[in-house]
């Protein structure tokens, strides 16, 4: 079984993300990997010099050390019988995660928080990770629990043992990407919780922008449009018969649609092209809005 991998600095982002990977990896019935990762040497060099400065190095290594340690007991404590093991490594963070999660099941990090009604804003490595990572990416903001995944109570308290709230699923009809749509109903299966389907269309892009409007043509677009998010979707509810799926064709920007929704959503998954360039990745803007601005975790998923 793959391991999910969730890079771990001592920030309240990375802590809220092991807690996140932590209870979708007893979910999975998966291995966990705690990674702290990055060279110390930034930190720990002499003015002018240009080399550590004694003891400072073996002290950086040994904080990270008891960071990964107290983590693991901790989340072993809320989970037991969860398989958590602990790595550090001397290298650059971005390398180091990417390595990493080439052969994991998911790689999870953190982001710096920006309130509940903003969101959240990825740093230059949860950025730099999610454009060039070939497997699945979860961002999770500081703050974000169990009870924020799950539906109120009965009395309308937050509650972690409640139904989960619906998976939120971006879909390009052009590029749908077969990952991306399998790893949202694979979750919501697993979470017996509902599939919330956004696809963003433009009436100008299929006017020709400049074309004068026409309602009736519209509504005739808007129609088929509904009809081509069905059609790629049946096959994926005959897969998965158990996921109740509610899909929507909306005028307008996909991003903003889903960050909307995001603020009703245990997660939102949404797709990145692999670029195979010299110059690696890049976000598309749909999840680029997303990332910096979803109240909910965020899965990228990157597909062909």
């Amino acid at each position: 079984m793959l391991a999910i991998i969730v890079g771990l600095d001592g920030s309240p982002e990375s802590l809220a993300a092991a807690d996140w990977a932590a209870r979708e990896a007893t979910q999975r019935d998966a291995p966990l990997r705690l990674l702290h990762a990055g060279s110390p040497l930034g930190s720990t060099y002499t003015p002018y010099l240009g080399v550590p400065a004694p003891g400072l190095l073996e002290a950086e290594h040994d904080r990270a050390a008891r960071l990964l340690s107290g983590t693991r007991s901790r989340l072993t404590e809320r989970h037991p019988g969860l398989r958590v093991d602990v790595r550090q490594a001397e290298t650059e963070a971005v390398p180091a995660l990417l390595a990493d999660a080439a052969d994991a099941e998911l790689l999870v990090l953190g982001s710096r928080g920006l309130g509940t009604v903003a969101g959240f804003l990825t740093g230059s490595v949860g950025l730099a990770v999610v454009a060039r990572s070939e497997r699945p990416v979860v961002l999770v903001r500081a703050g974000e629990s169990a009870a924020q995944e799950h539906l109120p109570d009965a009395s309308g308290e937050a509650s972690a043992t409640t139904a989960y709230r619906d998976v939120v699923l971006g879909l390009d009809l052009e590029e749908p990407g077969e990952e991306v749509v399998e790893f949202a109903f694979a979750t919501a299966r697993r979470r017996a919780s509902g599939l919330r389907v956004v696809h963003g269309w433009n009436p100008k892009a299929a006017y020709g922008y400049g074309a004068a409007v026409d309602s009736g043509l519209t509504a005739e677009l808007a129609q088929e449009t509904r009809h081509a998010l069905g059609d790629v979707l049946r096959p994926w509810q005959d897969k998965f018969p158990g996921v109740e799926v509610h899909a929507q064709a909306v005028v307008g920007s996909a991003g903003h649609h889903l960050v909307q929704a995001s603020r009703e959503a245990s997660l939102v998954v949404v797709g990145r092209r692999r670029r195979h360039a010299p110059v690696g990745g890049r976000i598309g803007s749909v999840a680029h809005a997303v990332l910096h601005h979803a109240v909910a975790p965020v899965a990228v998923v990157p597909h062909d």
